[in-house]
């Protein structure tokens, strides 16, 4: 076997109600996971989506609600799928856009923990698309010379797109291909992280294709009117579009990446205010001096009136002022008497 595994790579495959990450639910899924030493495990369930399988779907796929309605749903049988899966890195056939995220939301939906962080994900498709532009039956035909049995049944794909990588390996040993900018390489190798980088050419950040990363390892929206804009940049001008995003309907493991941008970005933002306070000179009233000779004024005792001095002048004394009376004969003889000579 040319393909060097440091560790399992696990192939799998769902079959599902329909195409929307966030809201259909997986009603098969299989999964085969391939050592470093060239043996295999195959690990197949149907499951019950809990909700109405629609008929085109199941026009596809062959899985109707009878089929399932007795089966455990994805929160009894999450665990088991991610401790078969723990030690691996992750294959599929478009499954860098559909299956990976698919699978994550059923994690997240089940309060299962399962981290992406540090695997290697080949997508096979985006080797054959890029190599050949083929479905996955005309791939299987292609590579393997084979028609594949039982098609769209989850274990039957799936055995069908390991089989196709082992193909391409031997197929494209040493052949060269060059990309968008004119750079030419001999991508598909059997070594799981070159072909993990051949398979993300397009970098996305939350595997939905939201968020995506730029030539500086950046995350971008890749949606919308802030379609190629900074996560961080977007933000900063629009700080409403984080809850915007988040109660809107995106899928779970978009909204935990857009959170974890989020803090990033809270924690840097809470730095630099930090920084630009500590940078700021206190004023000159409140800066705690002691070089400075301290003046010796008098103390005044604001509580003890002073009344050495007059505030202010006094108001002269006005007597109330009566009405005039009418002149009569008492007030003159009065007067007669004030005035008579002695």
């Amino acid at each position: 076997m040319k393909l060097k595994l440091k560790r399992p790579l696990a192939f799998f495959d769902l079959e599902t109600t329909g195409t929307n990450i966030g809201a259909d639910r997986i009603v098969e899924i299989s999964v085969i996971k391939l050592r470093p030493d060239g043996s295999d495990e195959a690990l197949t369930y149907r499951v019950n989506p809990g909700m109405p399988i629609p008929l085109e779907s199941s026009l596809v796929h062959g899985i109707y609600d009878e089929d399932v309605k007795d089966q455990p749903q994805f929160k009894a049988l999450g665990q088991s799928v991610a401790d078969f899966i723990a030690d691996s890195d992750l294959a599929g056939y478009n499954s860098n856009k559909f299956d990976i995220p698919m699978l994550m939301e059923e994690f997240l939906r089940a309060g299962i923990d399962f981290s992406l962080d540090s695997r290697h994900f080949v997508d096979v498709q985006n080797i054959f698309h890029q190599m050949e532009q083929r479905t996955l039956k005309a791939a299987y035909q292609f590579y393997c010379d084979k028609k594949i049995e039982n098609a769209h049944s989850a274990e039957a794909d799936t055995r069908a797109t390991m089989e196709v990588l082992l193909a391409q390996i031997e197929r494209y040993e040493n052949v060269q291909w060059e990309d968008k900018k004119g750079n030419i390489t001999v991508p598909v190798v059997g070594d799981v992280e070159a072909l993990h980088q051949f398979t993300n050419l397009s970098k996305p950040v939350d595997f939905a294709g939201r968020m995506v990363y730029n030539e500086q390892g950046e995350e971008t929206i890749n949606f919308g009117k802030h379609k190629g804009k900074r996560v961080e940049d977007v933000l900063n001008a629009e700080p409403s579009y984080y809850s915007w995003m988040m109660q809107g309907d995106f899928p779970l493991y978009t909204k935990r990446k857009l959170e974890e941008i989020h803090a990033r970005w809270n924690a840097k933002k809470a730095a630099e205010r930090h920084a630009k306070a500590a940078a700021q000179p206190k004023p000159a009233d409140q800066a705690l001096r002691t070089d400075a000779p301290k003046a010796d004024y008098p103390k005044k005792d604001f509580h003890k009136p002073d009344h050495t001095k007059t505030q202010y002048p006094p108001k002269p004394f006005k007597k109330k002022e009566e009405p005039a009376q009418p002149v009569n004969d008492d007030m003159l003889a009065q007067l007669a008497l004030k005035f008579k000579k002695g």
